[in-house]
């Protein structure tokens, strides 16, 4: 029965990352673009304006980090290569920033508005059964919903190097943030501090909110 649930686990997990793959390159590419129509085509001239996830996986964040979140039994964490942005390029520094860095996170919100309408209007269909347990696609739509509200508010912590960091010294540029900004490479740690203090079970209690609020008009 053991080796059950975690065949049936892999399998679901399998399923899930097309959707994972798809939600950390719409975030790449929504940065893509945005940087290139604020006036910096350095992400363009890379070949990172696309929604090919092939041109934003990063090998920690989006292999090792999802395989090892998988394997500890927590909930899918990870990440894309970051697109390389110059905002020395952008038309107005400050508001190009803001907008390039807002939009990432917001495309994620809009990915996961776009899976709940498609659990609505689509039929109930099984696409797997194993063993008398069925897999359904609305449950892996759902985790596909799950993951991208994650990104969305997850990135919107005002943690360097994630887009919060930069929202926020955007929208009030001091000493302060300056400062905030200068301590992007100790971004990881600040992190991974963050996930294991007791403040990380406000942003799970966010997180659940936010997810109940998307699966009330699917239930």
């Amino acid at each position: 029965m053991e080796n059950l649930n975690v065949n049936f686990k892999l399998i679901l997990f399998l399923l899930f990352i097309p959707i994972f793959l798809i939600s950390i390159s719409i975030h790449e590419f929504a940065h893509a673009l945005f940087a290139y129509k604020m006036g910096d085509p350095t992400a363009k001239n890379v070949g990172r304006l696309s929604l090919n996830p092939l041109k934003h996986i990063d090998l920690i964040g989006t292999v090792l980090i999802p395989l090892a979140s998988f394997s500890s039994g927590i909930a899918l964490i990870g990440w894309a290569k970051p697109v390389p942005v110059n905002p020395n390029n952008f038309f107005n520094r400050r508001i190009g920033d803001a907008i390039v860095s807002f939009v990432g996170p917001f495309s994620n919100f809009l990915f996961a508005l776009l899976l709940m309408f498609l659990i609505i209007i689509l039929p109930e269909i099984q696409i797997l059964e194993i063993k008398q347990r069925s897999i359904l696609l609305s449950t892996v739509l759902k985790y596909g919903m799950y993951i991208n509200l994650f990104l969305f508010l997850f990135n919107l912590l005002p943690i360097p190097p994630l887009d919060g960091s930069h929202i926020l010294h955007s929208i009030f540029n001091s000493k302060f943030t300056e400062r905030l900004m200068s301590y992007g490479y100790l971004g990881p740690i600040i992190l991974l501090i963050f996930i294991y203090s007791p403040l990380w079970k406000y942003f799970n209690q966010a997180l659940q909110f936010l997810m109940k609020i998307f699966l009330e008009p699917i239930s």
